[in-house]
């Protein structure tokens, strides 16, 4: 995900916005004129997901952007990725409660903004962090991949510039509105639990990685089991490499992507937690297309192993966040 500072001569103008420094101090200022005039700014649910069209694109997406990031949906009826696409964004829209607001723009009904972005294909995924446009991604991609990159995207837009979302007001989805399923008490998973513990100390970690997926089947944010899996398929992966080849590989080819992350996953197991994370920061700064996303996926699944209140990982994905942005 490169930034890209895509002209829009003739439809916005995104001069205005373009300095970090500024974007911060307008989005403060705004969050303060919203909370004086309407007690917060809180807004209903329904302005989580919204229509855009080139007559409203600089009033709904750019000047909004300096208030909360704007994730921006390129369809079409006509196409069938779409039409699985775009409820998924919906779904997430809600569901991040105001952390980011989903444009929707018919391409077909918008040829400028669709040509002004240089798009392709469609279904494409644009973002607008402070008016600056980043390209996400184009198709239709996994929920997790997805998820990974609203959470990169959020995490830009509080540390660069301030972006703390926006207040959702649930009460004015009124009384008919759906309501959230309850939660179903998790567990105890204390048996499965402690089998994979057992399975890794017997070095079978295959039986391990299951145990642990049998978990996160029933309960998906189980911390322990969520931990443990990553352990596992770490220890899984590097139980056959020959270290020095490994080594020998990785200093000999530095554009290679495999030998890079064959490495990182060594240093992990070895303790060394920054040169694993500094690896693949530096291999996903090098890389693009599909390598630079192999790089990112392995780079999160480490962050998994040590933790996300861990400084090193703290520290890491915020080198990660300025590479990809």
């Amino acid at each position: 995900m490169q930034p890209r500072n895509m002209s829009m001569s003739g439809v916005v103008d995104l001069a205005a916005v373009k300095a970090a420094g500024e974007a911060k101090v307008k989005a403060e200022q705004a969050r303060a004129e919203a909370a004086r005039q309407g007690g917060g700014g809180a807004v209903p649910p329904s302005s989580l997901v919204i229509d855009v069209d080139e007559a409203g694109f600089e009033r709904d997406v750019l000047q909004r952007s300096v208030e909360v990031p704007v994730v921006i949906d390129f369809w079409a009826e006509w196409c069938e990725p779409c039409k699985q696409l775009g409820p998924l964004l919906e779904r997430l829209a809600r569901e991040y409660n105001g952390r980011f607001v989903l444009a929707k723009v018919d391409v077909d009904a918008n040829q400028m903004l669709m040509q002004q972005f240089g798009i392709q294909g469609i279904p494409a995924v644009f973002a607008v962090v402070a008016g600056q446009a980043l390209p996400l991604f184009q198709g239709a991609a996994p929920e997790t991949q997805i998820r990974q990159t609203l959470d990169q995207l959020i995490q830009v837009g509080e540390e660069r510039f301030g972006l703390t979302g926006i207040a959702v007001d649930q009460e004015a989805a009124g009384p008919d509105a759906e309501q959230a399923p309850a939660e179903v008490p998790a567990g105890p998973y204390d048996a499965l639990l402690e089998a994979a513990v057992q399975a890794l100390d017997a070095n079978d970690f295959g039986g391990a990685v299951q145990a642990y997926k049998n978990v996160l089947v029933d309960d998906p944010a189980n911390t322990e089991a969520k931990l443990g899996l990553a352990q596992a398929e770490l220890l899984g992966r590097v139980q056959d490499m020959d270290p020095q080849q490994v080594r020998n590989d990785a200093a000999e080819k530095p554009a290679d992507v495999a030998a890079q992350i064959a490495a990182a996953d060594l240093d992990l197991v070895g303790g060394h937690v920054e040169d694993a994370f500094g690896r693949l920061v530096e291999t996903v700064r090098r890389n693009f297309g599909d390598d630079r996303d192999v790089a990112r996926l392995r780079l999160l699944e480490l962050f998994d192993v040590i933790g996300p209140d861990d400084p090193r990982v703290v520290a890491a994905r915020t080198a990660l966040a300025r590479v990809l942005f």
